[in-house]
């Protein structure tokens, strides 16, 4: 059985910062938000 590779990728605070600003503006394009929402779920919850 093959092994399943784990996604260790974690996207830094900045990137995030830049995501999460990026989801908040209205003028962003749908693209621009997929993209930004896939970073944001590549970072470490709050703890």
């Amino acid at each position: 059985m093959p092994k399943r590779s784990s996604n260790r990728e974690v996207t830094s605070k900045k990137a995030a910062s830049a995501a999460s600003k990026v989801m908040r503006d209205p003028r962003s394009s749908k693209a621009a938000k997929t993209a930004a929402a896939s970073a944001l779920t590549q970072r470490p919850n709050k703890k």
